[in-house]
């Protein structure tokens, strides 16, 4: 039985537009992610700012000495980055002590639809007109008073086809992570530079982000311009 004109051209819409997101998913495992950071940088050096070949090591507080593992890698990922500024590792006469503190944090989180009802067809057959979503909810405070929220899978309006896609089938999230480089004069045991940055996205690969926010958090050093400051790093390209 022939299918009547509306729903041949809208079966032919949605196979173009399921193509094309294939393509553009496929395409996306070759592309570059540009970490955003929003950057904050403060200096109250008390004598001429540090140049290149100046000297620092790692100072840790009591809970990184206790994640001795983690703040290895986050102190080996700073090191490439303190270099490009100039500073030298020296564990014998530091000129300054340097501290790299980290932290992820969940802000939002987005669940699928349970039904796989949402957004493209969901169910076999063909169907007309508005269904129910799940509507957000708001949870718990979190921390430094940042709410934390989540979303139910919003509801569809329109043609509903037998065909299924992965969009809205997934769980999602967004994540805060956070990167704070503190320098203390070891000669008179003041803190002469901080710069924090943060960066929120879909990713909890903090490890992997830290690089590119900490390119961002130094850029300007030692004399950072004031205010907060957007600062896009590229990271390199996913694997497939």
């Amino acid at each position: 039985m022939k299918k009547p004109l509306a729903v041949q051209v809208l079966t032919a819409r949605t196979a173009t537009f399921l193509i094309a997101m294939s393509v553009l998913l496929l395409a996306g495992c070759s592309t570059v992610r540009v970490i955003d950071s929003d950057v904050s940088a403060f200096q109250t050096w008390t004598s001429a700012p540090p140049g290149p070949g100046t000297t620092y090591q790692f100072e840790r507080l009591p809970s990184q000495q206790a994640a001795a593992a983690r703040q290895d890698a986050i102190e080996a990922a700073a090191r490439p980055a303190l270099a490009k500024v100039g500073l030298v590792p020296n564990m014998t006469a530091p000129r300054y002590s340097v501290q790299v503190l980290l932290s992820t944090q969940l802000i939002e989180q987005v669940y699928a639809d349970p039904f796989f009802q949402g957004g493209f067809g969901g169910y076999p057959g063909y169907g007309y007109g508005p269904r129910a979503g799940y509507g957000r909810y708001d949870g718990f405070g979190g921390l430094g008073g940042l709410g934390y929220g989540s979303f139910g899978f919003g509801g569809s309006r329109g043609a509903s086809l037998g065909l299924s896609f992965p969009i809205g089938a997934y769980n999602t999230a967004l994540f805060r992570h956070e990167l704070a480089v503190l320098m203390r004069d070891n000669r008179t045991q003041q803190l002469s530079f901080e710069t924090r940055a943060r960066h929120d996205g879909p990713w909890n690969d903090t490890l992997t982000l830290l690089p590119a926010m900490l390119d961002a958090a130094l850029q300007g050093f030692p004399q950072p311009p004031a205010g907060t400051r957007r600062i896009n790093v590229p990271l390199a390209p996913l694997a497939h």
